[in-house]
């Protein structure tokens, strides 16, 4: 009875507060059995304007929840995306400022090791895939290889890269 009787009413004014049909309705449904359970501290005067304030009450709670709920979600979508993203793009540009280094500083070192460097370092293959290229064995890639790291820490000084 009490549901039929002020069930519109309540319902256009907690719409009036949150704007948004679905969770008018569901408001109201929770403020029914707030009333329902509130019913004994009823002191009977003025059960309407009773009713209303709860109704009222209850929808600028959820309207508070829900805008928190927002504010919330967009700080951490921004600290998210403004920490991480910013960190990933500025190390993003600092690796491509030192791959153009290395392509350039590559120049300097003799033609046979600087093919493996190339192959091993900057098109990532194996020492299978380089030895085939080159009709060579592993163990030959290996060796050029180990060299070629020796001659980079003898003629190359870690500062210039960094």
């Amino acid at each position: 009875m009490l549901v039929e009787k002020h069930r519109d009413y309540l319902f256009r004014s907690i719409y009036s507060v949150l704007k948004d049909q679905k969770e008018a309705e569901d408001a109201a449904q929770e403020v029914f059995i707030k009333i329902y359970t509130s019913l004994p501290k009823y002191e009977n005067q003025g059960f309407k304007t009773w009713i209303t304030r709860i109704a009222v009450n209850h929808a600028i709670d959820m309207r508070r929840k829900k805008q928190r709920r927002k504010e919330e979600m967009a700080e951490e979508l921004e600290s998210h995306i403004g920490g991480s993203l910013a960190d990933d793009v500025e190390l993003e540009v600092i690796k491509r400022e030192r791959q153009k280094l290395v392509q350039q500083r590559l120049k300097e070192v003799p033609a046979n090791y600087r093919d493996v460097i190339y192959g091993f370092y900057i098109q990532e293959k194996s020492y299978q895939e380089m030895a085939s290229e080159q009709n060579v064995q592993v163990k030959t890639i290996e060796t050029k290889l180990y060299r070629a790291r020796l001659w980079i820490k003898t003629h190359w000084k870690e500062e210039d890269f960094l």
